[in-house]
């Protein structure tokens, strides 16, 4: 498997890979002329040709066969161009000495303090290739071509993680709050909003800070929860460092997690080192490996044994990297099953 840029020739596999998707990967509608558009914009991305405000890093997943199997994405700086609104929850504390009584009550504050911040997101891998290191590959894969690029991205990466939602695919916070406002059904909400149009949000959103003890107690219980299916990413993610500091996308509820780029594991722990042919046994580590390239990017993970300023792999490993031996590449060693559920 490697992760790679997209390219123009990968838009019916693209398709295919978004239809399959759940309704919560809005960032990639299943619509053949705007994805068209999302690849070519990608392409520019990729080739430097577009500032950083309007960046999109649009990576595959390809296996062996040359089949695109999943997809993951960067934003080179959030809310450059377009407002970009979160809720930073609060607290309101109001007492009376007289009745003996005082409250603390949670708050919402419509924010826009992540702007300029680079973002994960369009994850998203077929159902039956979700084994091995594959999710790792496809999701860490970016963190290392952050590690490479660092210039490239804001000072911490942050991550709007899919919400609660309901056995209809509804959300219990939009149906208590949002869909006050805005008089459209939760899903046209999210869709407008992942194609980049958000300045309605402004338009129509009270800015005073709401008190969530007015929502229902459904909504009030999913503030900040991720979606279950939303799992196996957060768990990745934490096990990198990335936290929930407060934040929260405003129509599903669903955490926004970050952290700061240089304190993020596989930035902090990548290294540059010299490719070397060799032939790792069953007992060597899984690396994640980057062949230091943006326009033509591989990233791939392989068994691997560091011997100094070296790193060892296999013939097949550096094919794929399409690199040859003495060649540099950034690489760091995944963290286990067991490492990560424990750091999650």
């Amino acid at each position: 498997m490697i992760v790679r840029p997209v390219q123009i020739t990968d838009l019916p596999a693209m398709l295919t890979l978004v239809r399959q998707a759940a309704p919560g990967l809005t960032s990639l509608p299943a619509n053949e002329e705007r994805l068209a558009y999302r690849i070519r914009w990608a392409q520019r991305t990729f080739a430097r040709q577009v500032d950083r405000a309007d960046a999109d890093y649009l990576f595959v997943l390809e296996d062996d066969e040359q089949q695109v199997v999943g997809v993951s994405a960067l934003k080179g700086g959030v809310g450059l161009r377009e407002p970009w609104y979160n809720y930073r929850v609060g607290m309101t504390v109001s007492a009376s000495p007289d009745l003996g009584i005082q409250r603390q009550i949670q708050t919402l504050f419509l924010s826009n303090e992540l702007t300029g911040q680079s973002e994960v997101c369009s994850l998203y891998l077929r159902p039956d290739q979700r084994q091995g290191s594959n999710g790792r590959l496809l999701s860490l894969g970016r963190l290392l071509f952050v590690a490479e690029f660092t210039q490239l991205f804001g000072d911490r990466l942050i991550a709007e993680l899919r919400g609660s939602a309901d056995e209809r695919g509804g959300s219990p916070f939009w149906d208590s709050l949002g869909r006050h406002f805005f008089k459209m059904d939760f899903s046209h909400a999210d869709y407008l909003s992942g194609l980049g149009n958000r300045s309605f949000i402004a338009e129509l959103m009270p800015r005073q800070p709401l008190y969530t003890c007015l929502l229902t107690e459904q909504a009030q219980a999913v503030i900040g929860k991720a979606h279950p299916n939303t799992g196996p990413a957060l768990k990745i993610l934490s096990a990198e460092g990335f936290a929930h500091k407060g934040y929260i996308d405003i129509f599903d509820g669903g955490p926004v997690i970050e952290a700061p780029v240089s304190g993020i594991r596989t930035v902090r722990d990548s290294q540059p080192l010299s490719l070397v042919i060799g032939s790792p046994d069953d007992k060597a580590p899984i690396w994640l490996i980057h062949n230091r390239r943006l326009e033509n990017c591989r990233i791939t993970c392989a068994p691997a044994w560091l011997s100094g300023s070296s790193l060892v792999v296999d013939r097949l490993t550096a094919k794929r990297l399409q690199l040859q031996p003495g060649d540099l590449v950034r690489a760091v060693p995944l963290l286990d099953q067991w490492q990560q559920t424990v750091a999650a």
